[in-house]
């Protein structure tokens, strides 16, 4: 069986960092994120895997080559233009051998049971199968009512709470057969929800709902980014690769703080687990690193410094006294001395921030931006 990842998207909702980056290279506990999406088919032995993609598409084939020392096939196709989630797999339908395939979304992290999927879509001779999750919010999704044989009623596109019947909602992952693409005009922007799938149901043709309880998560927001690490760190997420990544670093975390190779980390320093800190990176005396917090490869913690629940890209430079908590912070970034980052700032790659600035919950700084000394305060 092949699969098709859908990776084309700008991810405009994580801007800043996706002005340098396409989100699903953005990491996750300091692995790209898509690997985890990669890493899962090949836990369920789909090892042929065809990546769609458009947004900075070069980064993509540059950092994973052929996928052989991942032990599966990659196969990039380029959009020329945006076709929309499902105008993307008309575009490869070419490569798909005329077989049964899988769609994943590129920005959904889960541990979805593919096996028991498949299982479920061939007893149900299904034309497509829809992976189905329980929210406590669907109005702001795709709702999937279904009748008692788990068939597809219809689809409400954010619905208002007087149309909410159920709390499923369209969670990103399909199974297909290939037949059905004849209902997909060619070099258009198709979408499945507003598209392929009313389509289907309009012609009667056989569309069922798999009911997972799986974790699932939309990574598309800065909030929902770091609630992906902080529930990674808590092990909410069972990928067993995710387990073996951390722990190859450091074999002994019994605190649960995993140091990757080379770090140095000053004796004098305290730091409170879950966390993960990076291959190279130094963390000097004096500096406390709160739980849930991330730091990236090549980065430099500053003596007195206070992270709590952060994300650190590879190579940030966090000056002395400075305090950072529940945000992000791009690659490249140099934080001056004394800097003060409130909750959800977002920052992007390589900015300079002055000593003594306080940076004021919620804001977002794009790439290459620098900051005098002193020049915000509130």
């Amino acid at each position: 069986m092949k699969a098709v990842i859908l990776v084309g998207g700008e991810g405009t909702r994580l801007r800043p960092l996706t002005c340098t980056t396409p989100k699903p290279m953005l990491p996750l506990v300091n692995i790209p994120f898509i690997e985890y999406i990669i890493r899962l088919l090949k836990e369920h032995d789909i090892c042929d895997i065809i990546l769609s993609v458009g947004y900075i598409s070069d980064i993509f084939e540059s950092c994973f080559n052929d996928g052989g020392h991942l032990g599966v096939k990659l196969t990039y196709v380029v959009e020329d233009k945006l076709l929309g989630t499902c105008g993307a797999v008309k575009n490869v339908e070419s490569l798909l051998g005329g077989e049964t395939f899988i769609v994943f979304n590129g920005d959904i992290l889960t541990n979805l049971n593919i096996g028991q999927l498949l299982e479920y879509h061939r007893a149900k001779k299904a034309a497509v199968t829809i992976t189905l999750t329980p929210v406590e919010d669907p109005t702001i999704y795709g709702l999937v009512p279904l009748d008692n044989s788990g068939r597809v009623l219809e689809f409400l596109e954010k619905p208002s709470w007087d149309e909410v019947t159920t709390d499923l909602i369209n969670a990103g992952t399909y199974v297909i057969e290939p037949e059905v693409l004849r209902y997909v005009p060619g070099g258009e922007n198709y979408s499945f929800e507003r598209g392929l799938f009313p389509a289907l149901l309009e012609n009667r043709e056989r569309v069922f709902g798999f009911h997972s309880s799986a974790y699932w998560l939309d990574i598309g927001t800065p909030e929902k980014y770091l609630l992906a690490h902080k529930d990674i760190l808590e092990g909410k997420v069972s990928l067993e690769f995710i387990a073996q990544e951390i722990m190859s670093a450091d074999k002994q975390a019994k605190s649960r703080v995993w140091v990757g190779k080379r770090a140095k980390i000053s004796p004098e320093g305290t730091i409170f687990g879950p966390t993960v800190i990076g291959e190279n990176a130094v963390i000097e005396s004096h500096a406390t690193i709160f739980s849930h917090t991330t730091i990236g490869n090549n980065c430099r913690i500053s003596s007195g410094t206070v992270l709590e629940g952060c994300v650190l890209l590879d190579g940030c430079r966090i000056g002395e006294g400075s305090v950072v908590k529940n945000s992000i912070l791009g690659r490249g970034l140099k934080l001056g001395k004394k800097v003060h980052v409130e909750e959800m700032v977002v920052l992007g790659d390589n900015m300079k921030v002055g000593d003594e600035n306080h940076l004021k919950r919620g804001m977002k700084v794009w790439p290459d931006t620098e900051i005098e000394k002193g020049k915000i305060r509130f």
